[in-house]
């Protein structure tokens, strides 16, 4: 799998003409990589590409993964920042999700974390789950506002179909996820995390000022990005390219000197709502005159006709040329996002 990755590395050269600002490693756990494996990947990057010297280089991990030995050899690589699957402060609750690790070990791995050098990390949090009183939330928010990391994600539990949880709520052996819970604890999210100096720079993250995550800031704003592995997804502006997410077909086909990947031409539609539906998750909020000028004036006079529906609900904040999301309106950034849209012919 690693000659793979680093296969397809070299094959996409030409994807990146100017500086590489970010490298996430992500998708799954890349942390249970051995360290002579990860710096294959690493030397392959800045072999075929020009790395920023500041670049942001971050990597996925879960906190059983982080013992003291995993930071010593981490710490011999060009990675400087985490994004740590904690979830939850409370074994019932790990327990519940299926997670590995217990609450003792995900807050010694924070702290063992940053006593090795590392300040730069990333909390992921769950909420709206059956189990979560609004006073555990509260609990677990409180929880990573002291340990004292600059970053939390942090995001509402989803029922995917074809899931062991989907399967038990759906015969009754679990309790179905509440929505007005799930909002409930969204806004108790947003104040607590507010006042202990956060910035809810996109609906699902806060960040101290300056500590933003620049490869997720880039995603939200539209730059271009490969992606490298099965499942993973590239984008250049006008077309998205996806791999496959089986590993053999993904390897199989690598070996044959051919991209294992499918183009997907977004036609001017799909571009607008993709701008509109990242855009407006972020505090830096929709712009109207780069609609006029990357889509249109009939883009324009569609998106000002379609904002009077939320004019008098208090969901939207229009400043000179900027629409942003109010505090109420974050509770339905998706349903605002889809009313947004432009659907029919191109």
């Amino acid at each position: 799998m690693v000659e793979a990755i680093c296969k397809e590395i070299k094959m996409k050269k030409d994807r990146i003409s100017g500086q590489v600002g970010s490298i996430y490693l992500g998708g799954g756990t890349p942390s249970i990589l051995s360290e002579a494996a990860l710096q294959k990947i690493f030397d392959t990057i800045t072999q075929t590409f020009s790395v920023n010297a500041n670049a942001e280089i971050t990597i996925e991990t879960n906190p059983d993964d982080l013992t003291a030995q995993k930071l010593k050899e981490l710490k011999q690589l060009p990675v400087n920042r985490f994004s740590v699957g904690i979830q939850s402060f409370y074994d019932e609750d790990l327990t519940w999700m299926n997670r590995a690790h217990q609450a003792r070990e995900a807050e010694d791995c924070i702290k063992r974390t940053q006593d090795a050098g590392f300040e730069n990390l990333t909390l992921d949090l769950i909420y709206g789950y059956p189990l979560l009183t609004d006073q555990k939330w509260l609990n677990n928010i409180q929880k990573a506002i002291e340990l004292e990391v600059p970053h939390i994600s942090a995001y509402a539990l989803t029922v995917e179909p074809r899931t062991a949880l989907a399967h038990a709520i759906k015969n009754k052996k679990q309790t179905p996820v509440n929505d007005n819970q799930s909002a409930a604890q969204f806004v108790i999210l947003m104040e607590n995390l507010v006042n202990a100096g956060f910035e809810h720079y996109e609906i699902s993250n806060f960040a101290k000022p300056g500590h933003y995550a620049v490869h997720n800031t880039n995603y939200w704003k539209g730059v271009d990005y490969i992606g490298i592995g099965p499942s993973a997804h590239g984008f250049n502006g006008q077309n998205r390219y996806m791999n496959p997410a089986n590993n053999a077909l993904y390897m199989e086909t690598l070996s044959q000197n051919i991209l294992p990947e499918v183009v997907e031409e977004l036609s001017i539609n799909d571009r607008f709502n993709e701008y509109i539906m990242t855009s407006l998750r972020t505090m830096w909020g929709t712009d109207l005159q780069k609609i006029n000028i990357d889509f249109g004036k009939d883009f324009l006079e569609e998106t000002k006709h379609n904002l009077k529906n939320f004019e008098d609900k208090d969901w939207l904040m229009i400043d000179s040329d900027t629409i942003c999301l109010s505090q109420n309106g974050k509770l339905f950034a998706d349903h605002i996002a889809s009313e947004l849209f432009i659907v029919g012919d191109e």
